[in-house]
C-alpha cells in the first residue's frame, strides 16, 4: 500500500486577489506624463532652474521615487495595522495644521507651508486622506459594534465633528482651494456611508448659506472675491484677477488637436501662465499635447477614479468601502477643480492636478492614497473580475 505524502511536503496552490493593474497603470502613466509637462514647464525657466534645466525634473522624480515606496508600504501593511494607526494620522495632520499657524509660510496669501531645511511640506494635502479614514474609521467602528444596519445622528455627527477640525484649521489658512475639495469629500463620504438624505441637504443648504454669510461679513481676503468675480467675467479684470484664467484659456486654445509638440508651447516658453508647473500644469499639456493629449490625462484620471470606485463596490469590510468611495471623492473633485479652472468654467484655487502637478506634499498624500486602495483590494474577500486583477499563486505548506 503506497504511503501518503508527508504533510511537509504536500502542497496546495491557492488564488488571492492581486494587484488592481489597472489602477497601476493608470497612476504610473499620469506620474510619467506630469514629470514631462513639469520638464517642459520650466526648463526656459532660469528665474526657477537657476541655469539647470532639469532642476525640477530631477525633484519631481525624488518627489515620485519617494510617493513609490510610501505606495509599497501602506499596500504591503497589515489590514488591522492601517486601522490602528489611522488615528495617528489624523492626529498628525491636525498638529501639522496647527504648526502652519503658528509658525507656516505665506505663499500666493495663503499660510499654509512648512519649511523643513530646504524642503516644503503642506500639512492640508495629507489632512484631505486624514479626513476621509477618519471618517471610514466612525463608520467601520459603528457598523462591527452593538449597532448595525443605518448610519445614524450620532455616526453622522462624529464624522462631522472629524472633518470639521481640520477643515477649521484649513480656513484659517485660509486655503480656499482645499477647503473646496475638503468639503466635497466629506459631502462624498457621508453619501457613501448611508448618511440620511436629510443630512445631506441640510449640509448642502448649509455650505451654500455659509459661503453666502462669510463674503458678505468680509471672511475672504479680497484677492479671493477678485477671483470669483473674474470667474463670472474674465474680461472684468484682464491684467489682475482674470490674468490668469485668460492665459489658462488662451494656452490651451494654442494647441489645437494634436498640440505644438512637448517642449516647443508659445505661451509655456514665453513664461505667460503663472504657476504653470503646479496649479495650472493642465494649460501645458493643452498647448503642447493638444486636445488628444489633455484628452488622454483626463482619461488616466478617469481610470485612477473608475478603479477606486470599483474597489469601494467589491469590498465586504467597512472601512475600506467608505474609505475607498472618500477617495475617489477626492480625486473626482480636486482633478475637476483644476482642469475647470484652466478652461475657465470653475473660479480659480491653488490645487494641484493628482499625480500630475509639480510638488512633494500633493505626490505623497496621493500615493498614500494609492497605497490604501491597494491594500483594501488585495484584502478584499470579495474578487474583482479577472479581467482587472492580476492573479497571485501563493504556495502554501500543510
Amino acid at each position: 500500500m503506497p504511503l501518503a505524502p508527508s504533510p511537509r511536503s504536500a502542497r496546495t496552490t491557492l488564488r488571492a486577489p492581486g494587484l488592481d493593474w489597472l489602477l497601476m497603470l493608470a497612476v504610473l502613466a499620469l506620474v510619467t506624463l506630469g514629470s514631462l509637462l513639469v520638464w517642459s514647464a520650466t526648463s526656459h525657466r532660469e528665474d526657477l532652474t537657476l541655469g539647470d534645466p532639469t532642476a525640477y525634473l530631477k525633484k519631481q522624480l525624488v518627489n515620485v521615487a519617494i510617493g513609490l515606496v510610501l505606495l509599497v508600504t501602506v499596500m504591503a501593511t497589515d489590514h488591522r495595522w492601517v486601522r490602528i494607526v489611522a488615528p495617528l494620522v489624523y492626529l498628525a495632520s491636525i498638529v501639522g495644521l496647527v504648526l502652519v499657524l503658528t509658525m507656516g509660510s505665506t505663499i500666493n496669501g495663503s499660510r499654509s507651508w512648512l519649511q523643513l531645511g530646504s524642503m516644503s511640506i503642506q500639512p492640508s494635502e495629507f489632512a484631505k486622506l486624514a479626513v476621509v479614514i477618519g471618517m471610514a474609521l466612525i463608520v467601520a467602528e459603528r457598523a462591527e459594534g452593538r449597532w448595525q444596519n443605518q448610519v445614524g445622528t450620532v455616526e453622522v455627527v462624529g464624522m462631522l465633528v472629524v472633518a470639521g477640525v481640520p477643515a477649521s484649521l484649513i480656513m484659517l489658512q485660509p486655503d480656499l482651494g482645499t477647503m473646496l475639495v475638503l468639503s466635497a469629500t466629506v459631502f462624498g463620504v457621508l453619501a457613501t456611508s448611508g448618511a440620511p438624505r436629510r443630512w445631506l441637504a441640510l449640509l448642502g443648504i448649509g455650505g451654500v448659506t455659509a459661503a453666502a454669510a462669510g463674503i458678505a461679513a468680509g471672511f475672504l481676503k479680497q484677492y479671493q472675491v477678485d477671483r470669483f468675480m473674474a470667474f463670472t467675467n474674465p474680461d472684468l479684470d484682464p491684467q489682475g484677477a482674470g490674468y490668469n484664467t485668460e492665459q489658462a484659456r488662451i494656452a490651451v486654445g494654442n494647441g489645437g488637436l494634436f498640440g505644438q509638440g512637448l517642449f516647443h508651447g508659445s505661451q509655456t516658453r514665453a513664461g505667460f501662465v503663472p504657476e504653470q508647473h503646479t496649479d495650472f500644469i493642465f494649460t501645458v499639456a493643452g498647448e503642447e499635447l493638444g486636445l488628444v493629449g489633455a484628452g488622454v490625462l483626463i482619461a488616466l484620471l478617469g481610470i485612477v477614479i473608475w478603479r477606486a470606485l470599483a474597489i469601494a463596490r467589491h469590498t465586504d469590510d467597512v472601512f475600506g468601502r467608505v474609505a475607498a468611495a472618500g477617495i475617489a471623492c477626492w480625486f473626482g473633485f480636486q482633478a475637476f477643480q483644476n482642469v475647470g479652472m484652466c478652461l475657465g468654467i470653475m473660479p480659480v484655487t491653488g490645487v494641484p492636478l493628482p499625480f500630475v502637478s509639480y510638488g512633494g506634499s500633493s505626490m505623497f498624500a496621493g500615493m498614500l492614497a494609492i497605497g490604501l486602495l491597494q491594500n483594501i483590494h488585495l484584502r478584499s474577500t470579495a474578487s474583482l473580475p479577472t479581467r482587472y486583477v492580476m492573479p497571485v499563486r501563493v504556495l502554501v505548506s500543510r
